[in-house]
């Protein structure tokens, strides 16, 4: 640690405490202190000062830890005791986590879990085109014309944003398997719907080289030495930066313009061509029911 201290982001997300846009966010609402003193963007922390964050002493963790969890539906991927359903209740780890990045709530499947800071922000980097790899399940028979759309990339009107070329394959008559380096807001839900296809079950099967495996819903278990080495060698050359790409979805979603980005013209008329075999409004949608949800379990192996 430097002489004059590490910044106050950089000092939290190495403690095990929350990433550093985390620590950003409780920074600006106050509740982070240096020596008693509330803390500001850019204060630097020295290792003989006592940070205090959301009324605890900020200790920092030794233990590397790194989980691989299946996430049922209705489970929210944050760390906000104000969400009900957040997902460090319903793991209740003995030591302080959090999650690497997001799963919708209606989808599920691996999920990452972690108290080293620097390594979520370094897997979050949107531009390093780390592979995420999905099974989606949608309402009717997919088509040619659907699965080439989907792999050619998709204008999202609503994102302000075309998404990245990615790969596509069927599986079965409505199954496919799709694979992102992009995680945009509900972006596979979004893609389907531009061409009028409703998803009905969403699993995420793999992240870069950790494999959803054959856990079960609400089962997790820690990641091996060697998957771990090997996530380390595969961001190894990314600078220690903050993810960006969750902010700019957000500023999308509000409206706000993303510099360079465009969308490919004829939304309405190309979106039309499918859009006669999408759900009604009268029907319901596997989102909106209600699911219970069973108390998550370590995978013990055989």
């Amino acid at each position: 640690m430097e002489q004059d201290g590490v910044r106050i982001n950089k000092y939290l997300s190495a403690a095990g405490v929350c990433s550093r846009r985390e620590a950003d966010r409780q920074i600006a609402a106050g509740h982070v202190t240096v020596d008693g003193v509330t803390a500001e963007t850019g204060t630097r922390v020295r290792p003989d000062q006592t940070v205090i964050f959301c009324g605890q002493e900020v200790r920092k963790e030794e233990e590397r830890i790194l989980l691989a969890l299946y996430k049922p539906t209705g489970i929210v991927c944050t760390a906000e005791k104000r969400e009900k359903n957040n997902v460090i209740d319903y793991l209740h780890y003995p030591k302080r986590i959090y999650p690497v990045g997001r799963l919708d709530k209606n989808s599920e499947g691996l999920l990452l879990l972690t108290n080293q800071g620097e390594l979520v922000n370094r897997i979050m980097r949107a531009k390093n085109l780390h592979e995420k790899e999905y099974i989606v399940t949608v309402h009717k028979p997919v088509t040619e014309y659907f699965l080439r759309g989907l792999a050619g990339g998709v204008p999202l009107e609503e994102l302000q944003v075309t998404t990245r070329r990615c790969l596509v394959e069927r599986l079965g008559e409505r199954e496919f398997k799709i694979v992102l380096t992009q995680g945009l807001n509900r972006q596979i839900r979004r893609m389907c719907e531009y061409f009028g296809y409703r998803v009905v079950k969403l699993v995420r099967v793999r992240i870069m080289n950790i494999l959803l495996g054959d856990l079960k819903p609400g089962e997790y278990r820690p990641v091996t030495e060697q998957e771990y080495r090997i996530l380390r060698e595969l961001t190894a050359d990314q600078p220690d930066e903050p993810a960006r790409e969750e902010k700019r979805n957000v500023q999308r979603e509000k409206g706000e313009s993303r510099p360079g980005g465009r969308v490919r013209k004829n939304v309405g008329r190309q979106r039309s061509r499918e859009k006669a075999g999408a759900s009604g409004p009268g029907e319901t949608r596997r989102a909106d029911r209600k699911e219970r949800v069973q108390p998550a379990r370590r995978k013990e192996n055989t």
